[in-house]
């Protein structure tokens, strides 16, 4: 019997890798990355829009994208529908050769809906119902909502489900409440609705949730409402806002699956479906989202909330946020990915909206296409002349006609990539060099959720702690994997693991049989603290652990923001004040760093432990500049014979399809040291800022 389960198990476990495999097929591979536009014929006038339709086509583009935000045009009265405008739409792309997105409307809900249902409007915290208008303002726990979605995605389905123009679906935009989460009566109904699904008995609430704790405990399921901070003197009940950021999360996922079942039935199996979510935008949470067939992201990098690299760089952004979004994208369901929404230029929405730099809306290209990215699209064709968006560019300037800073680069780019086209091999595979410097992060929303409610220091930021590994890698021109535990660690000679704080046994004995293999492990501050329902363990503190990084204890210190310590690093000293553990090595167990002063002065910082054929390290700090962390796997990548490239932040070097990309965020000239059979097909060895190469050897 056993051995014909281990069949069967094996049998499943390829075919579930052959099904994440599959969506490559929807993409042309000899194509690389298309190239789409986001255009609103029911905010223009009739007769302009053969006009934009043939102007997009004539600027190179592959696509454009309808109807996110039509469903009052598509369905102006209750029941009757108006496609007409649509229909004529779909045919001036398929006149000039567009293929084109479709997307389901459910983002904003007509008035006349509103109006005679409104309990489909969602609460927020103070107890307000969200009024008619803007986006995303219906609950999805409606069951009246869902039912008016279920009937506008079918008719949609129906009518363009077999239209070749049509190559995909888009379901919803920007599936979330931008911030907002729902405490309406339906919300409290579903939420309870879920809680007796995961603990059947009041009674295992109850002892999960501690309720024995400040007399919470619950007789019946009725009793509980949504956490909400705004109705508490002191702070909700961790486990209570735990289970309620997964239940949003699973609301929302839920939302978009029942729309990617419903356009199943009709739409013809060569037309994919995505969504587009915003990255780390709670309560929002892709893999969940498991129906899809794969995912995309939207983007806006020159908002006035980041100042980059150099005193330009508010006009580029961080070179590590779109590589960043990629690395986690590609990894989703589908195992491929597209950006529905790229800044087309100046914004009206940031803290303050500058001009882009010149050149940076074709470096941002290169980045998704360097990423892996199958599509791109810009937001939006057209400057709107009425609105909330009337300050938001597009590719065409306000007359309508004139190309605008984002039109120039986008077909620039569009001509370059018929260049890159010509030169690509399909047989290219990854240089061993590159193979070998690849690494992984792995990374559960659920930690993320955890800490944000208990963060215990005001100066913890975990996104932050995370890209303080993840610049470095970038920096070393090493492939990044952001995964989750359905990953098989083994394909990746570098696993690490912050600040990863529930955890079970399990998962570490997983990460010891990867320590063994060969694998090299990174562990960080935080991590093994609790178990997945957010408690202590009933042993020493973050227990579990120990054996795995070489430690018989562990406790963890706080500094105030303007006092700074020092940690000892191979000869050097590193800052230090916000999270600081220490630790007491075991046997066979090699100190890396040690703490410079406070009262625990000489006690272990940074452990390292060799086993099998791989290592763990530990890092018990969070710096604040990064500059220890860097340091820390700049020695890992040494000790493990692992050769890196040294580039600066701001500079990024990828490989894709046989071609290295080479991308400058940075506001200086920066020089690319190329092997000398380099083949050079875009740009130059010395980048300008927002500067790109590409070659081959």
């Amino acid at each position: 019997m056993k051995k014909y389960i281990l069949i069967i198990t094996v049998l499943l476990t390829s075919l579930l890798k052959l099904e994440a495999q599959s969506s490559e097929h929807f993409f042309d591979p000899d194509k690389l990355m298309i190239f789409g536009n986001y255009y609103y014929p029911e905010q223009w006038d009739e007769s302009q829009w053969e006009r934009d339709i043939k102007k997009m086509a004539d600027m190179g583009f592959d696509f454009t994208h309808f109807a996110e935000f039509a469903w009052g045009d598509l369905e102006p009265e209750d029941g009757k529908y108006d496609f007409s405008w649509l229909d004529k739409s779909v045919e001036l792309a398929t006149k000039y050769g567009l293929k084109v997105i479709m997307c389901t409307p459910s983002p904003t809900p007509p008035a006349w809906l509103t109006e005679k249902h409104p309990d489909v409007l969602i609460v927020n915290d103070q107890g307000i119902t969200i009024q008619h208008g803007t986006r995303q303002h219906a609950s999805w726990s409606s069951d009246v909502y869902r039912q008016y979605v279920k009937r506008i995605v079918t008719e949609l389905a129906k009518r363009y489900g077999k239209n070749e123009t049509v190559i995909g679906w888009q379901i919803d935009n920007e599936p979330s409440h931008y911030g907002v989460y729902d405490y309406s009566t339906n919300a409290q109904q579903k939420y309870r609705t879920w809680l007796r699904n995961k603990y059947d008995r009041i009674e295992n609430l109850n002892e999960t949730w501690g309720n024995a704790f400040w007399s919470q405990s619950y007789n019946d399921f009725e009793q509980i409402r949504i956490p909400n901070q705004r109705e508490l003197p002191v702070k909700a009940n961790p486990h209570a806002i735990l289970d309620f950021r997964r239940f949003c999360a699973d609301e929302v996922a839920s939302f978009v699956n029942e729309q990617n079942d419903i356009l199943r039935q009709y739409v013809n199996k060569n037309q994919w479906i995505t969504t587009n979510t915003m990255p780390n935008h709670h309560p929002v949470d892709p893999n969940r989202m498991d129906r899809l067939d794969f995912h995309s992201y939207t983007r806006y990098l020159v908002t006035g909330t980041d100042n980059g690299h150099g005193d330009q760089g508010f006009r580029m952004g961080s070179s590590f946020v779109l590589g960043f979004n990629n690395d986690t994208y590609r990894n989703y369901p589908g195992k491929i990915y597209g950006v529905m929404e790229l800044q087309p230029g100046q914004v009206n929405w940031g803290n303050y909206n500058p001009q882009t730099y010149p050149g940076s809306i074709r470096l941002w290209l290169y980045h998704v296409f360097s990423g892996g990215g199958k599509f791109v699209c810009s937001y939006r064709f057209r400057q709107p002349l009425k609105g909330s968006e009337q300050y938001h560019y597009g590719m065409i300037r306000t007359d309508g006609v004139t190309l605008n800073v984002g039109g120039e680069e986008y077909i620039q780019m569009m001509e370059e990539m018929k260049h890159i086209r010509r030169n690509f091999d399909k047989k290219a595979e990854m240089p061993e060099d590159v193979k070998r410097r690849k690494a992984a992060i792995l990374y559960g929303i659920d930690n993320d959720w955890e800490m944000l409610f208990q963060p215990q220091t005001f100066q913890w930021n975990t996104q932050q702690h995370i890209l303080r590994y993840y610049k470095p890698l970038k920096s070393f021109g090493a492939p990044v994997e952001i995964v989750d535990e359905n990953h098989d660690f083994g394909e990746y000679p570098v696993l690490i693991v912050p600040a990863y704080q529930l955890l079970d046994e399990k998962l570490v004995s997983r990460w010891k049989m990867y320590v063994e293999q060969g694998g090299h492990l990174v562990l960080t501050c935080r991590t093994g603290q609790k178990n997945r329902e957010g408690h202590l363990w009933e042993k020493r503190f973050a227990q579990p652990i120990y054996d795995l990084i070489g430690t018989s204890s562990l406790v963890f210190d706080h500094l105030p923001s303007d006092k700074w310590s020092k940690v000892n690093f191979d000869g050097k000293e590193f800052l230090w004040n916000n999270w600081g553990e220490m630790l007491t090595p075991t046997e066979n167990t090699d100190v890396w760093a040690t703490y410079a002063d406070q009262f625990y002065k000489g006690s272990a910082a940074i452990l390292h432990k060799k086993e099998g054929e791989g290592s763990v390290t530990y890092v018990g700090v969070d710096s604040d500049d990064g500059k220890l962390e860097r340091a820390v796997l700049r020695k890992l990548y040494k000790q493990a014979g692992i050769n890196i490239l040294d580039l600066p932040d701001g500079v990024t070097v990828e490989w894709r399809d046989g071609f290295y990309i080479g991308l400058n965020y940075t506001s200086e000239n920066y020089t690319m040291q190329l092997p000398p059979d380099a083949e050079i097909l875009i740009g130059k060895s010395v980048l300008s800022p927002a500067g790109v190469i590409v070659w081959k050897h």
